[in-house]
């Protein structure tokens, strides 16, 4: 059970936050508040559960600081929230809203043999749509505070600043095993089992598990190689340093996923133009979109993937068949209520009927978002992550945007791909969509006062 620390970190929050954005510019402050809390914050079960409102948690509780600070203290206005786009709006309102006919498309109750899952009820849509609200918090704020090539930059360096200090805990917890959550917050907050690798330990820290860890160590890495590319002189030494550190630390998290990501992505930031680097991230976040398409056209080729997990460890090869299996029974489950899903409360998973246990897992966000929310969820959730990403190559024309802005695609492209075997869905995605999008529409803007607006912009924006 999370001790008092636990609950004086989730309700202090919002006054770091305050601090930060009184002593801080608005999108350093933005920043520093939500890496801070997704870092520092206790995961679940620590949380506070208000009746009939969304859970507050270390995701809702830096999204709503930061939301409603930047608000009051008129560092963004309202009408500065909202995307310039009609497709952006588009997805935005679906994403908010369309958990409303989720929940009047599903008024029945289900029954798999002893266990019953209740029917939605219309008392359950505010918390619902409230946390869509909060999930989608750090995106809008960050389309309007963090639109520039220098922002970007900031942030790299914010990811950097971060993986090193993260360094030493991760480090502690592969020397003693990951036991930092329960000495400070008095639990663990994950299987202990699925922290353990061969003869050591994946570090969790204060993250979910230790995959989260080892993506966001991949995710400093990256960083860390874009700013060493267009570094100068003693900083780009500094840079590549740092970059090789963070690489070692990400060996040690033993996230075979994250490794691989990392080692194909870094020749590309650190030897390849602009150009490729945007295409690549590009072809990361169209594959993020198109990949449900694929699965159920059975054009994802499984058996080669999984003769090359077998060929690493059989162990490797069971997890990922395990993944297959259950991607498709519950794809096609989702095919039974396919546009706004099955809703909450496990309604979207199977169940033995003897027992009542769960016989299905959902890894993927992509296939709890379609499980949940149906086609239209996912397509509002995914778009809004991907497209900003699209955008920026089709709307790049003859000239890429700055270095930073296309490390930042290429880090959030990453994520995209990542949340098809799992669920690193965090405050983080968001910010980095949302940051994106605003030099989208930065870029739109300068073309249109210029006249000079090439043909893929005026198709795309």
């Amino acid at each position: 059970m999370p001790n008092a620390i636990a609950s004086i970190a989730l309700m202090g929050w919002p006054l770091v936050t305050l601090a930060l954005f009184l002593r801080l510019r608005p999108g350093m402050a933005l920043v520093a508040s939500l890496l801070a809390g997704y870092l520092l914050l206790p995961p679940l079960p620590a949380e506070f559960d208000p009746p009939m409102l969304p859970s507050l948690n270390k995701e809702t509780i830096p999204s709503l600081s930061v939301l409603v600070i930047a608000l009051a203290l008129r560092r963004v206005g309202p009408r500065e929230l909202l995307p310039r786009h009609p497709l952006m709006l588009g997805a935005l309102a679906v994403f908010l809203f369309s958990p409303v006919m989720t929940v009047m498309t599903n008024t029945d109750p289900l029954r798999f043999g002893i266990m019953e899952l209740p029917a939605l009820r219309l008392v359950e849509v505010p918390g619902i749509v409230i946390r869509q609200a909060l999930l989608v918090g750090p995106f809008l704020l960050a389309r309007a505070l963090l639109r520039r090539e220098e922002d970007h930059r900031m942030l790299l360096w914010a990811l950097v600043v971060g993986g090193l200090a993260y360094t030493l805990p991760i480090l502690l917890e592969v020397r003693l095993s990951p036991q930092l959550n329960t000495w400070i917050y008095g639990y663990f907050q994950h299987s202990f089992s699925q922290m353990m690798r061969g003869d050591g330990f994946r570090p969790i820290v204060f993250l979910y598990h230790g995959l989260w860890v080892a993506f966001f160590v991949a995710m400093a890495v990256l960083a860390a190689i874009g700013l060493a590319r267009e570094g100068q002189g003693p900083r780009a030494v500094w840079s590549w340093g740092v970059a090789g550190l963070l690489g070692i630390v990400l060996l040690l998290c033993k996230s075979l996923a994250a490794i691989i990501y990392t080692a194909v992505l870094a020749p590309v930031l650190a030897l390849t133009p602009r150009r490729i680097q945007l295409l690549a991230a590009a072809g990361m976040a169209a594959l993020s979109l198109g990949y449900p398409l694929l699965k159920g056209a059975d054009l994802v080729p499984q058996e080669q993937l999984l003769e090359w997990a077998g060929s690493v460890s059989a162990d490797r090869a069971q997890s990922l068949g395990f993944r297959f299996d259950n991607e498709d029974v519950l794809l096609e489950r989702a095919w039974e209520r396919p546009v706004f899903g099955w809703g909450i409360w496990g309604r979207n998973l199977l169940y033995d009927r003897d027992s009542g246990r769960t016989t299905t897992v959902t890894d993927g966000r992509w296939l709890i978002v379609i499980g949940v929310f149906g086609w239209a969820g996912y397509l509002a959730e995914f778009g809004l992550l991907a497209f900003p990403v699209l955008a920026l190559w089709f709307g790049s024309g003859r000239a890429p945007p700055g270095p930073a802005t296309v490390t930042l695609a290429v880090i959030l492209g990453m994520n995209l791909v990542d949340l098809l075997p799992n669920a690193t869905l965090t405050p983080l995605t968001f910010l980095a969509a949302g940051a994106v999008l605003g030099m989208v529409e930065t870029m739109a803007a300068v073309g249109r006062r210029h006249r000079t607006v090439p043909e893929p912009i005026r198709t795309i924006l």
